[in-house]
């Protein structure tokens, strides 16, 4: 998870109990320390091995910074939630042999689509 937050109105903090209640090992990077039903979210840049997924809950421009970053975690599939899309990014993702999907989180999670 790429901006996670403690915030319990966020849909990222909603999607980290959702996949925590679903028994879907999570990892969550926010730019405030904090945690999330046991989950401690982790400052940005950290480094993480075997990540399958990257659920984005970032915006397009702040998520620049990061593009290093996530090809450097070496994911298979990169979710962008509405309002997160990055066309630009997506094509390098998929040049890059990176799943990308389009897509809320929570929905995918709750139509075991996820």
């Amino acid at each position: 998870m790429l901006g996670a937050s403690s915030n319990p109105e966020r849909f990222s903090y909603m999607a980290v109990r959702k996949l925590k209640y679903g028994n879907i090992p999570v990892v969550a990077v926010g730019l405030r320390e904090g945690e999330v039903n046991g989950v401690r979210i982790e400052k940005p840049f950290s480094k993480f091995d075997n990540i399958h997924t990257i659920t984005v809950y970032i915006g397009p421009k702040n998520l620049v910074a990061y593009y290093d970053y996530i090809l450097e975690l070496k994911p298979k599939r990169v979710i962008f939630n509405p309002g997160t899309e990055s066309p630009s990014f997506a094509e390098t993702l998929s040049t890059e042999g990176v799943e990308v999907v389009n897509a809320c989180t929570l929905i995918m999670i709750s139509n075991n689509q996820y």
